[in-house]
């Protein structure tokens, strides 16, 4: 027990720096900003307040954050693109502090988003908190897929299949894999202590994804929207913690 509460405590620092992160971001998030800008008030607010951001220089990734805009599906590069109205724009930030991780994403609209737009980032939050609301030692990992891929295809749209939730610790990715479709009491059973993320990559079309040559960029092969929340928890005895929730209560946009 005492293992994973010590766990737990690095976690939720983390897990509070991620989320702040994010905070911060939220009023200066607009049109007519660079999602470069975005990149370094990230970097900036995480190494004044004690942490290092876990993707800059992962596996050569030159940003310390990803902005993944509109079509995109996610670990998109911050760039000189400029914000403009009717973006949307999905900001993931993971911050480490004392060798644990925080690993958190929103969604940010930029002016006036389309109601089609705006219908995809509310079912993608809804689908995520449906899947955390269940989560408790015993349920399976087929079960947080059902919850989530069920909810938004009932919506008319689908659950991308190329990408998927993780293990979290004192490492960025680590086992088991959170799949965000899949079917009842399937997979391994979740046990207090568990640390992951999830995190479901929604799209308005079809679920295929391709890569761009950078690499990193995912993004719809049909090109239609797409839209991804992300939390980091963990299991505890008879349920389930969130890590990275907003101090000031930002869940999905619009929040100011």
């Amino acid at each position: 027990m005492s293992d994973y509460k010590e766990k737990f405590e690095k976690m939720r620092v983390a897990g509070k720096l991620a989320a702040q992160t994010l905070d911060m971001l939220t009023a200066n998030i607009k049109e007519g900003i660079s999602t470069d800008y975005i990149d370094k008030l990230g970097y900036e607010f995480i190494r004044d307040h004690g942490g290092y951001s876990a993707p800059l220089y992962y596996r050569g990734f030159t940003k310390s954050l990803c902005t993944s805009l509109n079509h995109v599906v996610c670990h998109g590069i911050p760039s000189d693109r400029i914000l403009r109205d009717g973006d949307a724009i999905n900001v993931d930030v993971t911050a480490i502090v004392d060798e644990h991780y925080g690993d958190t994403s929103r969604m940010f609209s930029i002016g006036n988003t389309s109601v089609k737009l705006n219908n995809l980032i509310d079912t993608t939050y809804e689908s995520m908190m449906r899947a955390i609301k269940i989560l408790k030692p015993g349920i399976r990992l087929g079960d947080i897929g059902y919850e989530i891929q069920s909810f938004v295809e009932e919506k008319g749209f689908s659950v991308v299949r190329d990408f998927c939730g993780h293990g979290i610790s004192t490492t960025f990715h680590e086992p088991p894999n959170i799949l965000h479709y899949g079917s009842k009491n399937s997979g391994m059973e979740l046990r207090p202590g568990m640390t992951f993320t999830i995190e479901p990559m929604i799209n308005a079309g079809k679920f295929p994804v391709k890569m761009l040559n950078d690499g990193w960029t995912a993004v719809t092969k049909d090109k239609s929207l797409s839209v991804q929340f992300e939390h980091t928890l963990g299991i505890t005895e008879n349920g389930y913690e969130i890590f990275t929730e907003s101090a000031k209560g930002f869940s999905k946009p619009p929040y100011l």
